[in-house]
């Protein structure tokens, strides 16, 4: 990594709570975020769960690792 590059990452909020986690599926997406008191899932429908990290990674690895057609993982970074 060049020296601007770690300048601009320094620069960057790149904390946990500056992400949101996106699992689309052909008919429905789920949204993973971090507040204050831990991770949060969203449901198709809106509703609010309490996640735990172990969870959020049993929801997103298999996806990532291609185990899950049909399958998509988008992570959107908010300052």
């Amino acid at each position: 990594m060049t020296a601007k590059g770690a300048r601009i990452c320094g620069e960057m909020n790149l904390t946990n709570e500056s992400y949101v986690i996106l699992i689309d599926t052909k008919n429905s997406t789920e949204k993973y975020y971090r507040d204050a008191s831990g991770w949060v899932k969203v449901s198709t429908r809106g509703r609010k769960f309490r996640a735990t990290a172990e969870q959020v990674l049993n929801h997103v690895l298999p996806a990532l690792a291609g185990l899950k057609p049909n399958v998509t993982i988008r992570v959107e970074h908010h300052e």
